[in-house]
This record gives C-alpha cells, structure tokens and sequence, in this order.
C-alpha cells in the first residue's frame, strides 16, 4: 500500500551558483557516501538530483520534523539504482507509519534534476 508519493524538481545551473557560494552546503547537505563513489566525487548535477530525491522524500512521509539531511541518504547499488539509507529520527518516523519501503527514481536532463519517491507499506 502506498503511505506517501514525493516529487522534486532542482534546477542544476542553480543548485551548482549555491555550491559555489557557499563551500559548506554539499558536506552540509550530503554524507561522504553520497558523494564519492568509486573513489571520485560524483557531479553537481547528480548531487542536485539527490538532492531532489531528499526534498521528495519529505513530500513523501508529509513533514521534515526532525529530519536531517544526513539522516537520509541516496545511495546506488551495484548497478547504479538509486536507493536510500535513513536513520535517526527519520527511521523512527517510517516505523511509525509503517514505511516498509522506499522507492526513488532520478534524473537529470536539460537543466534540472527531478526525482520521484514512493514510501510504501505492506498493508492492505
């Protein structure tokens, strides 16, 4: 059963003047798991989308209460599909409604970075 739908859209040519900017945002916003893979860093453009995928997640469960931004993490199995990691406050709150699991779809083209997520329950 489906608890909570999110979506986000990032303009990348944005996303990257913040980064610029300001040099904190992306630790800030991003644990090293997220942003080195394979030993490099990943793009800007693949951190806005992560960053999408963190905005809809919020969507998703209805609040950011008590979120941080190291609390959910976007990872990539071995075929590169997105998925997340959570923890703290954030785990806590999917137990609670029941988050069995978490479905994230990226991409990013022309621009911007969109991601979809499905928070998922194994209810009725």
């Amino acid at each position: 059963m489906i608890v909570g739908i999110g979506v986000d859209v990032v303009d990348v040519a944005r996303f990257e003047r913040a980064a610029s900017r300001t040099p904190r945002l992306i630790p800030r916003l991003f644990a090293e798991s997220e942003r080195v893979v394979d030993g490099r860093e990943l793009p800007l453009r693949s951190l806005a989308a992560r960053f999408a995928a963190k905005e809809a997640l919020i969507k998703a469960i209805g609040h950011s209460d008590g979120v941080f931004w190291h609390d959910m993490r976007v990872m990539s199995n071995e075929r590169g599909t997105p998925r997340f990691e959570t923890s703290g406050e954030l785990t806590a709150h999917l137990r609670e409604r029941g988050v069995s699991g978490l479905h994230v779809s990226l991409t990013h083209d022309a621009g911007v970075a969109i991601a979809y997520v499905i928070a998922e329950s194994e209810g009725r």
